[in-house]
This record gives structure tokens, C-alpha cells and sequence, in this order.
């Protein structure tokens, strides 16, 4: 996607980089060649963005172009609303007092350039107001009545920064614009733009760094331009096309927040928010799986008043599961009737419900990874040694995990690769891993997961860089789909 910067008068600007293009308003607004890109960001650094006003129009035309303006129309429209700025601030209520606690007149004005402001110890509060008011440079004036109030925001021009602070601004927008840029330079023309949420810090991330290296020149291959970004990132998400979120999910962090924010963006996002919702609660897919008449091992959903009911149903050993349980993670085995009684009543402690299942023992577990409903890649993951799991946790946090065995979805089971399919299609079209047990003809779904693992030398070890072309080529796919829908109803 190309990145353009339109301003007034191109000679203002003091920074250059190779992979941005300088435009003047008034060539932006007129020119064809402007009008004929089919993909682009536009960051408007105009003079004013009052209502029409060339700064409005910038924003205005790019909007129907299919560009991507920053700010965009809403964002002008929403820095005008008094109201509406007093009920947004709210959200960041204790951030303001804390970072203003120290001052002591009565009014204090902030300047915000790219997310940032000159003194460093008001970039959190800079960088949370240009989250909720995505223009790339701002103004906000603050007074004090018992507590420090947020009186107006409002976007400003180039020639409005002070003498002084312009090195700084030079310094922020080079930051900005060469941030975490991953891609070559040979595709700077790209049409599509991929954001890949991605933490290398993870114990047990999705993909590891080599495989996440070769999505993004999967990517390069069908003119996707990719970016490498975390969680300090989710001002930035409106500015692709498409989020490929590579770390574990969780409705209760940021990953989730992320994927809803793309979703509302309107981006194509691999997890949807839906797919996170259902297959990190494992109450919700015994419920859904059940009802889809999907084999799976004897299951009861287990709450304070049916306890006493757990060992007729399923029997002894069996297995506990937390609701969001992962990698082998919040799962306990109990074999007799007190240890049950004490772990059904220590997970229920933090849950109204819980899982109890039979226990199947296996020598390994099939994982069917499967996008856009159709079967891609098939593992067999081998129990840890002298443990029941894939990963026998320590006291310290650490795993031991079992070997494994990739295979082409031609040479797996049918009726296993049916039934997961089945399984995979109960959450929708994007990209699972269904895992199931099979002991002799007797196939059982155990759970599906929302963002399989996917990495280099295990899960793509037969079908190599084929593997990263299918799903990048499935996100281009998906953002012609959400284009063509846009071009029906300009």
C-alpha cells in the first residue's frame, strides 16, 4: 500500500524517506493519477480540516478513492463534538491525572505529534489521546477544576509548530514512518497491506520467527506488504487491510481487543472475533459440538450443583478442564473420587462452569489445520514422555513435549479429516486446528483452536513455502471480496 503525505505546500515538510511519496493537496484533489490508485495511506497534514476546506476534502476524496486517511472524516468530525470529547477522555481518566498530577498552574496544553510529545514523560498520555483521536498531529488543552479536565482537542498544521519543537517533530514522524517496516522495497507499490500481531517473547507463540519470516515473503510473492506489529500497535490497526494475529488468544487480552478493533474496522482479521469467542471456551464448544451431533469423548458441563454426578457420568480417570485452558494448560487428570471433589472445587472457585471428560488415552493426538473450510496440513503430535499430555508442565512454568509427525492431508484417514472438517466449519471460514484422538474406528473430536500453530520445520514440513502461499493468498482473497463489495455500492 502506498504511504502519501498531503500538505499545502510540499516545502514545509523537513523529513524525506524513500518509501514515502510528498503530495500537494491541491495535486491530490485533482490529478487523476492520485484518484487511480487502488490502494493507499494518506496521512493529511493540511493546513486546516474545517468543513470544506481543502484539509476536509483531502480527507473527504480519499475516503472514496478506498484510500486510507489519517485523519479520516470521523475522526473530523468527532474532534468538533465537545460532548463527545469529554465522554471519550473518560476512558482514560486516571492516565490524565496521574500525568498531570505535578503541574501547578491552571491550564496546560499538550502537543501531540505522531503519538508523541517533546517531554517524554507525557508520550503514555500523548499516545492514548492519538489512539482515541487518530490525527498525526493534535493539540489538547487541559484545566484544572478539582481534577484536570480535557477541554479541547483539535488537529494542527505544519505551520503551527513552534520553531523549537520542529527537530523533534523530523525525529517522530522518521520514527513513525520506519516503523517496523518488514517488507522489501521492491514491493513499496503493494495493493494490500498485512499487519502480523506477533510477540517473540512468547513461551509457545503460534509461529515461531522463521515461519512468520516466510508468511511475510509469502506475502511479497502476490504484492501483500507485511508488518511485524504488538500490542503498543493498536492505534495503527485502520491503516492495513488485514490483521494476521500470530499470538495466543485470549477474550481477555489484548489479542482479542485487537482482533475487535479490526473487525470494526472493517479488515479482513485471521482470528475473527467470533472464531476467539468460541474456541477459547471449551464450555462453548461442548455445547456446540454436542448439538452438531460431532464426536466427542463423554463431556459434562459441570457446575456447583451437579458435582456429585461427575463420576457416574463420566467415570474414573477423567479429565478437568478450565473453560480457556491452552497448551495443555488448566487441564488436570483425576483418577480417584477425592482428588475430584478437591479439583472440581478449586476450578469452580474462578469459574460458574467447568469441563469433565472421559479420559481417552492415546499415543498421540491428530491436528487438521484447515482454512477456508478446506483441510491444509496434518500433524501427529506424540504424548510427552512418561506423561499423559503433548506438554508436561513443571513446577517452574517450563514444558516437556512430545515428537511429532507431519503428513499430507492425502494420507491421513478420511473419516478423520471429515469429521474435523465438520468440527471446523460448527466456527465459521477461517484458519483451525481441530484436534482429535482415534483409537482403532473410534474418532473423537477434542477441541478446536482458533490459531493453530503453524511453524517452520513441523506443521510445513511437507508442503513447505506452499503452505504460507495458501494463507496469504486467502487474505488477498478476502480483501478483493471486501473491495468488489465496496465498488458495488460507490
Amino acid at each position: 500500500m502506498r504511504k502519501i503525505v498531503v500538505t499545502n505546500n510540499p516545502a514545509d515538510l523537513d523529513f524525506y524517506r524513500e518509501d514515502i511519496e510528498i503530495a500537494a493537496a491541491k495535486s491530490y484533489l485533482t490529478e487523476s493519477k492520485y484518484a487511480e490508485i487502488e490502494s493507499a495511506r494518506i496521512f493529511n497534514l493540511c493546513k486546516s480540516y474545517r468543513y470544506q476546506s481543502t484539509g476536509y476534502y483531502v480527507s473527504l476524496l480519499a475516503e472514496a478513492r478506498g484510500h486510507r486517511a489519517f485523519p479520516n472524516i470521523s475522526t473530523i468530525q468527532d474532534l468538533k463534538s465537545k460532548s463527545l470529547i469529554r465522554i471519550i477522555s473518560d476512558d482514560i481518566e486516571e492516565l490524565i491525572q496521574k500525568s498531570l498530577s505535578k503541574i501547578q498552574s491552571k491550564d496546560f496544553t499538550l502537543s501531540i505529534y505522531f503519538g508523541r510529545n517533546i517531554a517524554k514523560q507525557y508520550d503514555k498520555l500523548c499516545f492514548q489521546l492519538y489512539s482515541l483521536f487518530q490525527a498525526p498531529l493534535l493539540r489538547a488543552k487541559f484545566f484544572y477544576d478539582k481534577k484536570w479536565i480535557l477541554q479541547n482537542i483539535s488537529p494542527i498544521s505544519l505551520v503551527d509548530i513552534p520553531e523549537n519543537h520542529k527537530p523533534y517533530v523530523v525525529e517522530f514522524a522518521r520514527s513513525y514512518f520506519s516503523k517496523k517496516r518488514y517488507s522489501s522495497s521492491k514491493i513499496s507499490r503493494a495493493n494490500y497491506d498485512l499487519a502480523i500481531l506477533f510477540n517473540e517473547e512468547d513461551k509457545l507463540p503460534p509461529s515461531d520467527s522463521r515461519a512468520i519470516d516466510n508468511f511475510i515473503e509469502a506475502g511479497e510473492t502476490i504484492g501483500i506488504r507485511t508488518e511485524i506489529i504488538d500490542k503498543e500497535d493498536f492505534n495503527r490497526i485502520p491503516e492495513f487491510d488485514a490483521l494476521f494475529i500470530r499470538e495466543t488468544t485470549a477474550v481477555n487480552n489484548h489479542t482479542y481487543r485487537f482482533s475487535r478493533r479490526a473487525f470494526a474496522e472493517g479488515l479482513v482479521v485471521i482470528d475473527d472475533p467470533w472464531s476467539i469467542l468460541q474456541c477459547t471456551n471449551k464450555v462453548y464448544l461442548a455445547e456446540l459440538l454436542g448439538k452438531a451431533k460431532i464426536p466427542t469423548p463423554k463431556t459434562i458441563i459441570v457446575h456447583k450443583d451437579n458435582i456429585q454426578f461427575v463420576e457416574k457420568a463420566i467415570g474414573l480417570p477423567c479429565v478437568l478442564k478450565k473453560p480457556d485452558s491452552s497448551f495443555s494448560q488448566g487441564v488436570t487428570k483425576v483418577s480417584d473420587r477425592e482428588t475430584l471433589k478437591v479439583e472440581l472445587e478449586k476450578l469452580l472457585d474462578s469459574s460458574d462452569l467447568i469441563i469433565a471428560q472421559e479420559f481417552t488415552p492415546t499415543e498421540f493426538d491428530w491436528r487438521i489445520g484447515i482454512l477456508d473450510k478446506t483441510p491444509l496440513f496434518a500433524c501427529k503430535y506424540y504424548m510427552a514422555k512418561n506423561h499423559w499430555q503433548i506438554y508436561d508442565w513443571n513446577e517452574n512454568g517450563d514444558s516437556n513435549y512430545g515428537n511429532f509427525e507431519t503428513l499430507l492431508i492425502k494420507k491421513v484417514p478420511p473419516k478423520v479429516v471429515e469429521i474435523a472438517v465438520k468440527a471446523a466449519n460448527q466456527i465459521g471460514d477461517g484458519l483451525y486446528g481441530v484436534d482429535l484422538k482415534q483409537k482403532g474406528d473410534k474418532i473423537v473430536v477434542i477441541e478446536v483452536n482458533d490459531n493453530p500453530s503453524i511453524d517452520f520445520g513441523v506443521e510445513d514440513l511437507k508442503l513447505k513455502d506452499k503452505l504460507y502461499r495458501v494463507v496469504m493468498q486467502s487474505f488477498k482473497n478476502r480483501i478483493d471480496k471486501i473491495r468488489k463489495v465496496k465498488e458495488l455500492h460507490l
